[in-house]
């Protein structure tokens, strides 16, 4: 290492916890088998490559993973950071019937390409088909999908008269450390 500031992390057991990072907080919106639909929240999110390409990282343990699979799409809803207690609400446990009583209370409206919902009150939201899943990162998958259709809130578009810098200072995006 070339800097004394730099301290070396043994790779023996998983590095992730052992710093802080910057990861956006999403929420990922699948349909279920009932047709109801799913919302939950994922911080491992990113766009892949420079085409229109999003992915996340899930476990096959979760119900978001097999409803992905099963109906080969997902959206993505990237909340505003006012809006963290509604959506922490999407982490809450089912019942014992499956569902989640507290989805009832996120503000939600239809996706427009692909079967699913948005966050009504995110600053921006992706629709995705199904690219591919990829298995074997531990117990995790990395879930990949093309994006069909985004829309993004006017406070955060890039191209208007605004300073660039003092939209990007002003903009309140939601991450996990």
């Amino acid at each position: 290492m070339d800097s004394d500031k730099l301290i070396p992390l043994e790779i023996d057991l998983p590095i992730w916890d052992r710093f802080f990072s910057v990861f956006p907080l999403v929420i990922i919106g699948s349909k279920e088998g009932e047709g109801r639909y799913n919302l939950a929240p994922k911080h491992i999110a990113m766009p892949l490559g420079w085409d229109n390409h999003s992915c996340f990282v899930c476990s096959p343990r979760h119900t978001t993973y097999h409803n992905i699979r099963d109906h080969g799409a997902f959206t993505v809803s990237y909340p505003r950071p006012s809006d963290v207690l509604m959506t922490s609400l999407a982490a809450a446990p089912r019942c014992e019937d499956r569902s989640k009583p507290s989805l009832l209370v996120l503000p939600t409206m239809p996706a427009r390409q692909v079967e699913g919902v948005v966050l009504r009150e995110a600053y921006e939201v992706l629709e995705c088909k199904l690219h591919s899943a990829v298995d074997g990162f531990g117990a995790n998958s990395l879930i990949i999908g093309d994006v069909v259709a985004a829309a993004v809130h006017q406070d955060c578009l890039r191209g208007d008269d605004r300073d660039e810098n003092d939209k990007a200072s002003r903009l309140c995006m939601l991450i996990q450390v």
